[in-house]
């Protein structure tokens, strides 16, 4: 069984908003900045570049719940999901991440990974609240 860790951080800012932002391909480059480097529409796909090459990312599609799921094909075809959610907390919303260990990840490796989604979604926080461009 893969250890699991769920990243939140709260964002002073409408659910819808922040859904709106998050879901949305083109923005990715503003906030996943460990690893985006740019995106771009490749017929009805998009790809990500990442330092280590070009991968697929497809959001599932959109909802009212705030689910913002996405699946990472890598170059070798291997397809990674990673759960995402937006809820409303009271005026502001609470995003979640549930970062998977993937075999032959090692902890350390697992730790920065987390330690990378952390702070993408401090990247969000900081656009989303205006506090970056």
């Amino acid at each position: 069984m893969m250890n699991c860790r769920i990243i939140r951080c709260s964002i002073h800012r409408p659910v819808n908003a922040v859904y709106e932002f998050a879901s949305n391909p083109e923005n990715l480059p503003r906030w996943v900045m460990s690893f985006c480097l740019s995106v771009r529409k490749s017929g009805e796909q998009w790809e990500m570049e990442t330092p280590t090459g070009w991968v697929q990312i497809r959001f599932v599609p959109r909802d009212e719940a705030g689910i913002l799921d996405h699946i990472v094909t890598l170059p070798d075809g291997q397809a990674v999901v990673n759960p995402m959610r937006v809820v409303d907390k009271g005026g502001g919303s609470e995003v979640m991440f549930t970062l998977f260990q993937q075999p032959g990840m090692s902890d350390e490796q697992f730790a920065r990974d987390a330690d990378m989604v952390a702070a993408d979604l401090q990247s969000l926080k900081k656009v989303l609240e205006g506090q970056v461009g």
